[in-house]
């Protein structure tokens, strides 16, 4: 077989991404027709900064979503296929069978893998964990950030003087320390997971508890089966083969083996609390600098009067009035680290070395770059694109913010 050209192997490129433009086309669609009724998230459509965004945003969440169901890979990212090493987009395998794709379509890294599919099952290592760790921040920057900004004094002092600790250190250092092997050892990784965890437990049973306060027949049952739920599922989340610790020295009980349903590689676990670790003093300051001017308003000194308790009054009156800048910075806070998280495998930390994330893609195809271009350049493509997404549609749901 003779090599594709540019516009064959860009042609195939959109063919293997179908299940992405279906996606996308339905989902603008339905968008886009009920948007006067989906609020905010209906309004961003509203601006074509927003959309754009949204569309660069969407297009790497499902090409992450059907690159993990292995839809739209063309091979196994991690195999080795004699002779394709470093060869150029669009040469044909050696050798390849029936059901087997004949083309490495991005070319072969310096380990003779396809680029292609290293670059779609990267994108699914970037969806998973940088939402996420991005949620869980806010989480402990909401718990904290509330009632430091609402009560004031030595509690405000205490939180602030520990945020601004954290700060202190140099970011890259602090997920260094965090990441290297000789500090996953000694677990604290570990005990960090079980402090940090434990604050969405602490946020959705106050959420629960103020909203519900006036009726507690139904919270009297919803609390424990919400908190129970929630309970089981951290405990999975924190335990390793059934261990809240596990470390070589000693092992600390968790849940019995049989009720520990999954695990979470060491590796991603490592890096998830170290994501978390590092953005949570900043969500932390956003939401106390919100709370100190809010809580002067009108709508909070009638919600006083009326006598709500103050967790009411910062989860039901402050927090919502809050939404629009908290919304822009959790976009811009998934870039972010989506940035730490390439940057992170670009310096071989965090993640196994054969992790197809973006930034040990790039950390390998840098090496040759000089001869070599193909390896590195797709995934900080990706990157960029991913990033710039984010930026633009935070800017977009600003702009509808404000008018709002």
């Amino acid at each position: 077989m003779e090599p594709l050209g540019f516009f064959e192997i860009a042609l195939r490129i959109i063919y293997q991404l179908s299940p992405v433009w279906i996606s996308m086309v339905i989902l603008f669609a339905l968008s886009i027709g009920f948007k006067r009724r989906l609020g905010l998230y209906g309004k961003l459509f509203d601006s074509p900064i927003g959309m754009i965004g949204f569309a660069l945003v969407m297009f790497w969440v499902f090409t992450g979503i059907y690159g993990a169901m292995d839809m739209i890979v063309t091979h196994d990212p991690l195999s080795q296929v004699s002779g394709m090493k470093n060869k150029l987009p669009g040469t044909p395998v050696p050798g390849t069978g029936e059901g087997e794709y004949p083309y490495y379509l991005l070319g072969g890294d310096n380990l003779a893998r396809d680029v292609f599919s290293r670059l779609v099952k990267g994108a699914w290592e970037v969806i998973k964990i940088a939402p996420m760790a991005a949620v869980f921040a806010f989480m402990v920057g909401i718990t904290l950030g509330l009632p430091a900004g609402y009560y004031g004094g030595k509690l405000d002092t205490f939180l602030s003087f520990a945020a601004n600790l954290i700060l202190a250190f140099p970011v890259i250092l602090l997920f260094y320390l965090l990441v290297t092997p000789e500090i996953v050892a000694t677990g604290v990784p570990n005990y960090m997971a079980i402090v940090l965890f434990i604050f969405p437990i602490i946020f959705v049973g106050v959420l629960l508890n103020s909203r519900y306060y006036t009726r507690p027949k139904l919270r009297n049952w919803l609390l424990p089966v919400v908190l129970g739920t929630i309970i089981w599922f951290y405990l999975q989340l924190v335990s390793n083969g059934g261990y809240l610790i596990n470390t070589p020295e000693y092992a600390i009980w968790g849940l019995p083996r049989a009720m520990d349903m999954f695990d979470i590689p060491g590796g991603i676990l490592v890096v998830f609390v170290s994501v978390v670790f590092v953005n949570s003093p900043t969500v932390f300051r956003i939401v106390r600098g919100l709370t100190l001017d809010i809580k002067t308003r009108d709508y909070v000194a009638a919600a006083q009067t009326r006598g709500e308790g103050p967790w009411y009054i910062m989860l039901w009156e402050i927090l919502p009035n809050a939404r629009g800048p908290l919304i822009v910075d959790f976009c811009l806070r998934i870039g972010y680290t989506t940035i730490l998280l390439g940057t992170l495998g670009f310096f071989g930390l965090g993640l196994p070395p054969e992790s197809p994330d973006w930034g040990s893609t790039i950390n390998d195809g840098r090496k040759l770059l000089s001869i070599y271009l193909h390896p590195a350049l797709p995934p900080a493509f990706a990157l960029l694109t991913l990033v710039l997404g984010l930026n633009l549609l935070a800017d977009g749901l600003r702009e509808e913010s404000l008018k709002d």
